[in-house]
């Protein structure tokens, strides 16, 4: 298989979508799914601390999260700030949106969930990394009418990118075209899934400077080392045209592997783009937190 990153697609490079106000440098983070991982015991986590600490020692080790728990509910504002106040300052959630709004609804007459969302989102404060959008396999770009008037009411202030899954979305129809400008006229993002079985959802569509990568790993088998570096290049390259925030989301399965992909990352960002990305340490080891790679 190649594993080859593509090339982006005219108009929607990174340099395309850059913003006029430059950074000084890019912010890199990378981190899992949840943090209800038991195998963690005694490596990411203290072996004999209680699970209801899991999520403070997930915010000392990871500086962003796949934050699927607000997919499949609502949850009230309070809650999401309690969730909050469990991470350091550095922490970014990248909120997964309701189910009832993206699969059940499908954007129609969802004014109301979108309200209590946003609550939601707004509780996380300085905490809150972009939310994102994942449309269902059967949502073809023909679809798209109702998605598009609820993403140009969509704040602002407040980050957002899509995943698509739907095959048509990658093949260039009117429909598609349509929905990708809006999104970069909007600064909204494309989530970019990485993963063996589908390459067609490897886009490289780029709609706005910061970049969520889905990234779906094989338990440290050769192609995750190929592939991390291949975006640890592309990071760079990025960098240099404009690139704010990238987020790499791990996908390993039960989420085992996902500490030692994530320090495989970041010492490839390290190498290749020269920024510091935390990634966790071994508590069992002696060392008492994350490590940010910076040349060693």
């Amino acid at each position: 298989m190649d594993w080859t990153l593509p090339a982006g697609a005219p108009g929607f490079s990174m340099a395309d979508v850059r913003s006029s106000t430059k950074r000084s440098s890019a912010e890199v983070r990378v981190g899992g799914t949840m943090w209800t991982i038991r195998p963690w015991r005694g490596t990411v986590y203290p072996a004999k601390d209680p699970q209801r600490t899991w999520p403070a020692h997930y915010g000392r080790q990871f500086d962003t999260l796949e934050f699927n728990a607000t997919h499949y509910r609502i949850h009230p504002a309070a809650r999401m700030a309690a969730w909050a106040s469990e991470m350091p300052e550095r922490f970014r959630f990248c909120p997964k949106f309701p189910q009832i709004i993206t699969h059940f609804r499908r954007f129609n007459g969802c004014e109301g969930h979108t309200d209590d969302f946003i609550e939601g989102l707004l509780a996380l404060g300085d905490n809150l990394g972009p939310a994102f959008i994942q449309l269902p396999p059967n949502f073809a770009p023909h679809h798209a009418e109702a998605m598009k008037t609820y993403l140009a009411k969509w704040p602002r202030e407040l980050k957002v990118a899509v995943e698509f899954r739907h095959p048509g979305w990658f093949e260039g129809c009117p429909e598609a075209e349509a929905v990708w400008g809006l999104m970069k006229d909007l600064g909204m993002g494309a989530v970019i899934s990485d993963t063996a079985g589908r390459r067609d959802a490897l886009h490289m569509r780029v709609t706005a400077p910061f970049v969520l990568v889905r990234f779906g790993g094989y338990e440290g088998h050769a192609s995750d080392e190929a592939r991390l570096d291949a975006w640890a290049q592309r990071i760079a390259s990025w960098q240099d045209e404009g690139l704010e925030e990238f987020h790499l989301l791990v996908h390993q399965p039960d989420s085992v592997h996902t500490p030692e992909t994530s320090r495989q990352f970041a010492r490839l960002v390290h190498a290749r783009a020269g920024l510091k990305v935390l990634a966790p340490a071994d508590v069992g080891g002696g060392s008492g937190g994350a490590n940010l790679f910076s040349g060693f």
